[in-house]
């Protein structure tokens, strides 16, 4: 499936098709988004700030930060719209001998167990399902509280909308989202996202959500 006809608060449509996007850049170190590792500021956290065993990575593209995980021993999941990517995510955990267990899911009708996950990473998703249209960003949204375990970590990073881009999050957007009381202890950083597009190193404005999931009472 692509984001294919797709309109953006009356715009035109964004239209995008992942796999293509990663096969045309597969021999050129891959999409802006694929920087050959964990986005610095999830990189950060990674060694102490996540809860397991069992970890979930929404929008997983080719598998840097899940494959990251399941070097500090987690139990990952990980998800994608792209065939292509999952192709490349598996190429890599097999390539090191680590076991994750990817899937080709859209994030608008993900089909995963119930309350599982004690960790679950978005790295770059939101702010693509807000281009295509709240209605993408809202079906996403709404199926997250019932992944996470009570007590479970949410992290979001996402591109702000500050980028000058005309697509983006804004903290506002983040804090409602994940709001009382389906969730508790709310924090958004302002961070720099990571890009890489022909050779060139690029930031690009950001936030980092952190919260929890409510626990049960």
């Amino acid at each position: 499936m692509s984001a294919r006809d797709v309109t953006v608060d009356g715009d035109q449509p964004y239209d995008i098709d992942y796999d293509e996007v990663y096969r045309d850049t597969a021999g050129s170190g891959g999409p802006p988004w694929d920087i050959g590792g964990p986005q610095p500021a999830l990189a950060a956290v990674l060694d102490g700030g996540v809860k397991g065993p069992k970890v979930l990575d929404i929008g997983c593209g080719a598998g840097d930060l899940a494959i990251a995980l399941a070097r500090r021993g987690h139990q990952v999941t990980a998800v994608d719209i792209s065939r292509v990517a999952i192709d490349q995510a598996r190429a890599k955990a097999a390539r090191e001998g680590l076991t994750v267990h990817f899937e080709v899911q859209d994030a608008t009708h993900l089909s995963l167990p119930s309350a599982s996950y004690d960790s679950v990473f978005d790295s770059g998703l939101l702010h693509s399902l807000v281009r295509r249209g709240h209605g993408a960003a809202d079906a996403y949204l709404a199926a997250l509280p019932g992944l996470a375990a009570p007590g479970a970590t949410v992290f979001v990073l996402a591109v702000s909308l500050a980028d000058g881009q005309g697509w983006g999050v804004t903290e506002d957007l983040l804090r409602a989202a994940f709001a009382e009381p389906e969730w508790v202890g709310t924090e958004v950083e302002e961070i720099q996202v990571a890009a890489e597009t022909g050779g060139q190193q690029l930031a690009l404005p950001g936030f980092l959500l952190r919260t929890v999931r409510t626990p049960h009472a």
